[in-house]
């Protein structure tokens, strides 16, 4: 049998984050053979590849970076009964080039790590997520200063 390589869904999300960071970001979805139903409701997971920009002002406004945020992240998912409503985990790598500044705050590494919590609902083949994200190199290299940011996802399933 041939693996099935078509995406599941397509997103779009837009945030914000501390040190006036915004961030803006699509990518895919695959959801995974991995489906469990229970009498309290419903786990599943998915894998997402996305492609991001962030944007912030550096010291004093002289500088303004855009970094670039390439990640792939499995999640799991848990629809509570037979609810539309969901939440959600997951973590996985993120390369983010260049490093990230601020003038306060400034990533030591490109390679990090991508973990998030969401709460969203499922309207069929649309879904609205909040999510918290954190964006950091997992203290493999000093400074690990962290960039976490509020999001807003939508995303249409095929």
């Amino acid at each position: 049998m041939a693996l099935n390589l078509t995406p599941t869904t397509t997103f779009v999300q837009a945030g914000v984050g501390d040190q006036k960071t915004t961030a803006y970001v699509a990518g895919v979805t695959w959801d995974l053979p991995w489906q469990y139903q229970f009498s309290v409701g419903r786990l599943g997971a998915y894998v997402e590849a996305d492609f991001g920009r962030w944007h912030t002002d550096g010291r004093r406004g002289e500088e303004t970076s855009f970094p670039t945020q390439i990640s792939a992240v499995p999640s799991v998912r848990f629809y509570p009964g037979y609810s539309p409503w969901f939440v959600e985990i997951g973590a996985g790598p993120s390369y983010i080039v260049p490093l990230f500044n601020t003038g306060q705050k400034r990533f030591s590494t490109e390679f990090n790590f991508d973990d998030h919590f969401g709460i969203g609902r499922d309207f069929g083949h649309i879904e609205v997520m909040l999510r918290a994200e954190h964006f950091s190199n997992a203290g493999i290299s000093r400074s690990n200063p962290g960039q976490n940011f509020g999001q807003v996802r939508i995303a249409y399933r095929f």
